[in-house]
């Protein structure tokens, strides 16, 4: 279903820093009030069946039906997920759809508070598994895995992670959320117009907090040697272009979109060579390709629709370049309703915000 350009979701700003913030502390903010809960009822297997890969309406099944609403397996697992929630877990994990909590995002925050809402603490055994299934249904294999081991290095694992259901699924707009240290990701059933991915996502990694050149043992750290291949193709005029000294904060106004009117800085995508173009191209294929493709495929749809890789510009950072060996560790890839912004050091954050029409408004919280 192609969304209408219409809603313009913010993007809500915590501490750009890696010290964690519960969703208590920022309710404290807005005026919010947790409530404790425990676990919920069992799920049947079906259910968890039915989304599996190959399953009709799954990613990958030769005989899925076209994608909608009613047919993506992480959506109907929200669903399933919602319906087996007790009413006091309800009390913790689902608000309004209008919520401010649903386009939030930050490097490291939780939805709900972690203390109460951890999915290891919170969800029955069989509601864990909906959700990890719900989770495997956004991502792509080779993502899911990389995610996987990012989680266990950043916080213990899966388990220690948040999730939140904004909506009621079946009945109108609804969109889940997960999030916790480097992570955002979300499922929307094509609730949020004007946007891929549900609103803009984060990922990260920290194999340790001040990581080596190079990056060892970092699950996306490949993404930033793809993007350095691209500035090694570049002529010393494009070099120039391309390299600029202090990199943006780290942290979401950052991915604010400028818009057909914005002046953004860095090379001009335009003027690369075809060779070039191909490569940048590949690059933003092979990056995407973490995440399952319907959300894959809106994006570039978004993408196409604001000018293409022509309307974008790429910029490179000397900012704490790691080992001063010029292997940019910090790049950024923009156009007017396009943001993906790598801050490779200390170690790996990485802001990506993709819209079909441009919005620029941002909202920051007290904390």
């Amino acid at each position: 279903m192609k969304r209408k350009p219409t809603e313009r979701p913010r993007i809500e700003v915590l501490c750009p820093d890696c010290d964690p913030v519960s969703r208590r502390s920022f309710l404290r903010t807005v005026g919010g009030v947790v409530a404790a809960g425990t676990v919920g009822a069992s799920v049947p297997a079906a259910v968890l069946r039915a989304a599996a890969p190959g399953a009709p309406g799954a990613a990958g099944a030769t005989d899925a039906k076209p994608a909608g609403k009613d047919t993506k397996p992480a959506e109907t697992l929200v669903k399933a997920l919602y319906d087996s929630l007790k009413p006091e877990q309800r009390k913790i994990v689902c608000f309004p759809f209008d919520h401010e909590l649903r386009s939030f995002i930050s490097n490291n925050w939780n939805v709900v508070d972690e203390s109460a809402g951890a999915i290891g603490k919170l969800y029955s055994p069989d509601q864990q598994e909906i959700i990890r299934a719900l989770f495997k249904g956004v991502t792509s294999e080779e993502g899911h895995e990389r995610f996987q081991k990012q989680m266990k290095d950043d916080a213990g694992g899966f388990d220690k992670y948040t999730c939140a259901i904004f909506g009621e699924p079946g009945t109108g707009k609804f969109e889940w959320v997960m999030t916790g240290r480097h992570l955002t990701i979300r499922a929307d059933g094509d609730s949020v117009e004007n946007t891929a991915f549900g609103g803009p996502v984060f990922y990260g990694h920290a194999v340790e907090f001040n990581e080596k050149p190079d990056h060892p043992g970092n699950v996306w750290w490949s993404q930033a040697r793809m993007a350095n291949e691209i500035y090694k193709s570049l002529d010393g005029k494009q070099q120039a272009q391309a390299l600029l000294e202090k990199s943006p904060p780290d942290a979401a106004e950052t991915v604010a979109h400028q818009g057909t009117d914005g002046k953004i800085p860095g090379l001009a995508c335009a003027a690369l060579g075809r060779d070039q173009k191909e490569m940048l191209e590949k690059t933003l294929k092979g990056m995407l390709g973490m995440y399952r493709a319907g959300d894959v495929e809106e994006a570039l749809a978004c993408l196409k629709g604001n000018g293409g890789l022509d309307a974008l510009r790429l910029s490179f950072y000397k900012e704490d370049d790691l080992g001063a060996d010029g292997i940019w560790d910090r790049w950024r890839l923009e156009g007017p309703a396009f943001v993906w912004y790598f801050r490779g050091s200390p170690h790996v954050h990485a802001w990506l915000h993709v819209a079909h029409v441009a919005h620029v408004a941002v909202k920051k919280a007290r904390v």
